[in-house]
């Protein structure tokens, strides 16, 4: 066989080389040149974002809630106020098995069920590396405990935290409210970068009314964070502006006072100074504690709140709508007087009933022998239901509707209270929309003495008899004293005066003049002696028909079925100071509850 001869040559393979060599310096090359253009990119073209990217990456920057203004009295008292409580919270980013480790805590802490749902809630508002509350109000215990273990708990930390407290409790609910946790439906509609980092919005009365200004404005820290989340410094740091503190017009003690005698019945007493508007007391019983609903009330507490059958979660001093009964009286003379339709000398004779002409219907006085001859100061004095019943027949229901409207009845004071019920004063029109009936005579002749369809809440009831203790100049009803700002800047409440009823000196004195007397000489003349002069009018409203009760039970009617008391005075007469209605529910105990009040307000006395 012939010798094979290689085709590679010694100076082939270093050509091949050589190429090889070239074909790669070229590649390198160009991905270098791909490399540098694209670091060229990176550092110079596009610095900006990446350099934010990149600060991004290592800071975080949290919210620091400011702190929520505190509520005061009239007098200085501090009604709503702040406290420091020690919270559990979990760092979200530093665990993934956040459940796992609640379980586990457990053993250390008392965590509820409530307490896992509160967590799973607000975690879905939250970002990476929040702190999230889990757990609230630790005790002493429970915080030496988790110190001992804190090892085996990474991302889990105590926090101090400032949260609502109510230190009178149920006394000053009414007017108050309460704060809760901001619930779902509510983070949809608040500015959820001013409440970043708050777990707490006001829920009703002042608190709610006020929210934007008890706030305060969110401040934040830009800090530096490692690996696990965790704060390495503070880079710069923007402090929180607090909320403006709130002074009320409420006089505390009275509040107390007013309380204290509505123990045990069902109804509201409202007080107010008639000079200003100013509401002195503001008062629904039965309540309950506002401070169960801070952090989040039980399933079970608020399911024995909403069975009670006194409904301690109704504020009747603002959303109770009662008639008023007799207590309208003064103020129908007063329209009397003022359209001529009766004078100083008009006078009735009362056979114990009145009838309408064309009619059979007969509608009975409260005395069925009658009061004789009666003018309307004995009417007033002697609360004669026939004098009225011919008095609302003769002026007929527009006049009615349109006088009483000038004192303030059936329309929302407009306090700051949002859940405030309006009341009414009936008319044809009304009646025709809402029930779409016509409207009868006898509907007018009922209306007379403040039943029917009349409906009035304690609120607006004493907001008029403030309008006929002033000579009817209207100041509307107001709760704000005044606001400070965390500067020490004050910004008094303006005193707003309203369009009230005109009408002659003399007409008032009449009506004053004939108050006076019911507590003298007529149907409230249980009052006693007092050192002040005295202006009132009491009021029975029928909560069903009474032969007919009298009938079924003779005199064993049960509580609930028995009449509403009412009662509205002003004192003293010529410069009055405080002016209020009571509405007491299935009670005879209005007027000794008016007493306990004005007596304290006006004698300093405690309870007589």
């Amino acid at each position: 066989m012939p010798n094979r001869q290689s085709i590679y040559t010694h100076k082939k393979i270093i050509a091949l080389y050589q190429q090889r060599i070239l074909v790669i310096t070229v590649i390198v090359l160009i991905l270098s040149m791909c490399l540098i253009a694209r670091m060229f990119y990176l550092q110079i073209v596009d610095y900006k974002k990446y350099q934010t990217l990149s600060v991004n990456n290592q800071m975080m920057l949290l919210p620091i809630p400011p702190n929520r203004g505190e509520i005061y009295d009239r007098n200085g008292i501090l009604i709503a106020q702040n406290i420091p409580v020690y919270n559990l919270q979990v760092m979200l980013g530093s665990n993934k098995n956040i459940a796992e480790q609640a379980d586990d805590l457990r053993k250390i802490i008392d965590i509820t069920p409530s307490d896992i749902k509160h967590f799973k809630n607000a975690k879905r508002h939250h970002r990476r590396y929040d702190k999230v509350t889990l757990k609230t109000k630790l005790t002493e215990d429970e915080i030496a405990k988790f110190y001992v273990n804190q090892f085996f708990y990474p991302g889990v930390s105590i926090e101090t935290q400032l949260i609502r407290n109510y230190p009178f409790k149920d006394i000053l609910v009414d007017v108050l409210g309460y704060v809760g946790r901001i619930n779902e439906r509510e983070q949809e509609l608040i500015d959820k970068g001013e409440y970043a980092g708050s777990h707490y919005i006001g829920k009703i009365g002042i608190e709610k009314f006020f929210e934007d200004t008890l706030h305060g404005k969110v401040g934040n820290q830009q800090v530096e964070v490692d690996a696990a989340g965790r704060i390495v410094r503070i880079v710069k740091s923007q402090e929180p502006t607090p909320g403006q503190d709130l002074y009320l017009t409420i006089d505390v003690k009275l509040q107390q006072v007013a309380k204290l005698a509505l123990e045990g019945e069902k109804g509201a007493v409202v007080a107010i100074d008639p000079q200003t508007g100013e509401v002195l007391a503001l008062a629904s019983q039965p309540a309950y504690d506002p401070n169960l609903f801070v952090n989040g009330i039980s399933h079970s507490q608020f399911a024995a709140l909403q069975s009670d059958q006194n409904r301690p979660l109704y504020n009747r001093a603002i959303r109770g709508q009662y008639p008023p009964a007799s207590t309208i009286k003064p103020f129908m003379g007063m329209v009397g007087l003022e359209s001529g339709v009766v004078t100083r000398r008009t006078r009735i004779h009362d056979p114990g009933y009145y009838k309408l002409d064309f009619s059979s219907q007969i509608f009975r006085c409260w005395r069925h022998s009658g009061h004789g001859v009666v003018d309307l100061k004995r009417a007033i004095i002697n609360s004669c239901d026939t004098f009225f019943y011919d008095l609302a027949t003769r002026m007929g229901i527009d006049k009615i509707a349109s006088f009483l409207q000038d004192f303030g009845l059936g329309n929302a004071t407009g306090i700051e209270i949002g859940e405030e019920l309006s009341g009414l004063i009936p008319t044809p029109a009304w009646k025709k929309a809402s029930r779409k009936q016509m409207w009868y005579p006898g509907d007018t002749v009922v209306t007379g003495i403040g039943q029917g369809y009349m409906l009035t809440t304690p609120l607006q009831l004493a907001h008029a008899t403030a309008t006929l203790a002033n000579r009817g100049i209207r100041m509307k009803p107001h709760l704000l004293f005044k606001q400070v700002s965390p500067a020490g800047v004050e910004k008094i409440n303006p005193v707003i005066q309203e369009p009230g009823f005109s009408s002659s000196d003399e007409h008032w004195d009449y009506i004053h003049q004939s108050m006076q007397r019911v507590l003298s000489d007529g149907t409230g003349k249980r009052y006693g002696q007092v050192p002040y002069t005295i202006a009132g009018k009491t009021g029975t409203a029928q909560v069903a028909n009474l032969p007919k009760l009298r009938a079924l039970y003779g005199k064993n009617i049960p509580q609930e079925l028995r009449d509403n008391t009412l009662f509205i005075a002003f004192a003293p007469i010529d410069k009055p100071r405080i002016a209020l209605a009571v509405i007491v529910e299935n009670s005879h105990q209005a007027l000794t509850i008016a007493r306990k009040v004005i007596n304290f307000y006006l004698m300093d006395l405690k309870n007589d």
